[in-house]
């Protein structure tokens, strides 16, 4: 199967976008700040964004609440063309544990962390739906470590299922990995060295 260039998909929804005028609202979920910096710099100058901070993958709690106040920080700190708000997520350890049973020693990169990107899309394409957003998209594609072609499979087929736009995305393509850095580096962002859960930290 050839591979889709969601990038390309990006722009084309983009220049719809910007030649209508308009400036659609965005639920991006995001993983972290690092991850969500050069995205936000990014996406906000077409769109109005409201972060959705939702992980109860990462653990222990200590860690998912010390990446909400790194993304708090930044959200506030980052100049943006369109304002951006910020959501913090519930956190329920127990809920990644519940669809990561029986995936314990897949490897990363598996069948585990795609149902957890699910988790994670499902829960804010519903958010989406019932606050009116025109799109839902999430920051994971920034990551040379994760599947854009999966993550962005799973979000194509959960819009389906609520009825929100779906944003296709690869964020780590034109260097944007590589400028998420530079943005960690001059707003000194806490960056982990591991995705979130027992599994990965392992």
């Amino acid at each position: 199967m050839n591979k889709v260039n969601y990038q390309k998909e990006t722009d084309k929804i983009i220049d719809s976008i910007t030649s209508q005028n308009a400036v659609p609202r965005l639920l991006l979920h995001s993983c972290c700040a690092p991850c969500s910096s050069y995205t936000l710099e990014y996406l906000s100058q077409y769109f109005a964004i409201t972060v959705f901070y939702f992980n109860p993958n990462i653990s222990p709690q200590s860690e998912f609440e010390k990446r909400f106040a790194e993304q708090k920080r930044l959200v506030e700190s980052l100049p943006a063309k369109n304002k951006i708000e910020l959501v913090k997520g519930e956190y329920d350890y127990n809920v990644f544990l519940e669809i990561a049973k029986g995936l314990e020693d897949v490897r990363e990169g598996g069948e585990r962390c795609f149902k957890c990107y699910r988790l994670r899309l499902e829960q804010t394409a519903a958010l989406a739906k019932e606050q009116g957003f025109d799109y839902f998209c999430t920051t994971l594609s920034i990551s040379p470590l994760k599947n854009s072609q999966k993550i962005n499979e799973i979000g194509f087929d959960i819009a389906e299922k609520y009825g929100v736009k779906w944003l296709p995305s690869d964020f780590k393509k034109r260097e944007g990995y590589k400028r998420s850095i530079e943005l960690s580096r001059e707003y000194d962002l806490y960056r982990q060295n591991f995705c979130g859960c027992v599994y990965s930290k392992a």
